[in-house]
């Protein structure tokens, strides 16, 4: 295992995507200053996500194949370029484009640091993707905070300071370039498999990954849920302040990232779908509670639920990852790029039913999604076979 590396990943993706969630926590900034509608923040939102969840599985294909030990110098360079952009900006035709490029950054820099994270992990190969994606959920969280604390006071002319952020991101990842460069023969390519035996035939790997894709889409449309409308949930339901309702969802995001960093280590223990079978299943006894719960029960089941439901992403993504050796990016890609993808369609869908019903209702709906996970049952015992 390469401590450096790993810690230099792990700082990298906190200031991804602390850069990453600029772009939403400044969208009352861009409403008032371009009188933009609701559905041109919508635009806003889905030109971000398309940019940074399509074209994840693409670069992680291609990087397989071809590795570039500098592309995620170069992604980071996407994102200064956008916030540079965004600061700018005169007119919404710029302000989608600077949304594009943000959203290119992120689909280089997931796919490739997936990959370098598994080159320095030494085998222990859960503990680097949780390592590395802990740092992506302290900085989704920073995001918001440092926006409202720096850009919102003073204008959305202040964005440019997080150009310096960025360049901080350069450099690291040029280090990080250095280190993948000189070890490139840690890699394993697909052109290195072919030789080799699958661990199983096509159409069990097919099936597979499609029960991952149902496991990803049912975590984080509740997550989704979680993120988005907890809030409001708890203001409606137990008249709570704007700012007591903010603490409430702090406590459950410090349990998604605890959860983070401890899935992948007990995944490297005990196994794979052991972790992805507690994880998503096992949560469900919280979740079906919550509706019910009275305040000091709902925070108390929001950390279990923040925890045991973090900790299923990276056993999912190592999972996957061993499924089809050799294609580590495109893996990483497909899989982050849905997470993306989920969480964007999954706050669209929900916003509206709640429009329609109530947010109490959301929450009683979202309480059944756990239950996908008995479709673990029917994943392949890969570690058997290693």
């Amino acid at each position: 295992m390469v401590p450096a590396i790993l810690f230099a990943l792990s700082f990298s993706h906190l200031l991804n995507d602390t850069m990453q969630s600029l772009l939403p926590a400044i969208y009352p900034l861009l409403k008032t200053s371009f009188q933009l509608s609701f559905t041109q923040i919508g635009l806003i939102t889905l030109t971000n996500q398309l940019t940074a969840s399509l074209l994840q599985p693409l670069v992680g294909f291609y990087t397989d194949r071809y590795p570039k030990p500098y592309a995620l110098a170069l992604g980071m360079g996407f994102t200064l370029a956008g916030l540079v952009l965004l600061a700018l900006a005169g007119n919404f035709g710029l302000i989608l484009v600077a949304a594009a490029l943000v959203g290119m950054g992120s689909s280089v820099f997931h796919p490739e640091a997936s990959r370098v994270a598994r080159m320095a992990s030494g085998g222990r190969h859960g503990f680097a993707q949780s390592l590395f994606q802990v740092g992506g959920n302290a900085g989704t969280s920073f995001g918001p905070l440092l926006a409202a604390l720096i850009i919102v006071p003073h204008g959305r002319g202040e964005v440019l300071w997080f150009s310096l952020v960025a360049l901080t991101g350069i450099v690291v990842l040029t280090y990080v370039g250095h280190w993948y460069r000189e070890n490139s023969h840690r890699l394993i390519t697909p052109s290195k498999t072919r030789a080799g035996a699958a661990p199983l035939d096509s159409r069990k790997v097919f099936l597979a990954i499609a029960i991952l894709v149902v496991l990803v889409f049912s975590k984080y449309f509740y997550l989704t849920s979680m993120t988005s409308y907890y809030t409001f949930y708890v203001i409606q339901k137990f008249h709570l302040s704007i700012q007591s309702s903010q603490y409430f969802l702090f406590v459950f995001l410090f349990a998604v990232a605890a959860g983070t960093i401890i899935g992948g280590p007990l995944g490297d223990r005990f196994g794979r779908k052991r972790i992805i079978w507690a994880s998503i299943l096992g949560v469900a006894p919280f979740t079906l509670l919550l509706p019910y719960a009275n305040l000091v029960e709902t925070a108390i089941l929001t950390v279990f639920i923040g925890v045991i439901l973090a900790s299923a992403f990276s056993a999912i993504v190592v999972y996957a990852q061993e499924l089809v050796p050799g294609n580590v990016g495109m893996i990483a890609g497909l899989f982050f790029g849905l997470a993306f993808g989920m969480a964007g369609i999954g706050s669209a869908v929900l916003g509206k039913l709640a429009d329609f019903t109530s947010i109490s209702y959301v929450f009683q709906v979202c309480s059944f999604l756990p239950l996908l996970g008995i479709l673990t049952w029917f994943l392949p015992n890969i570690e058997k076979k290693a």
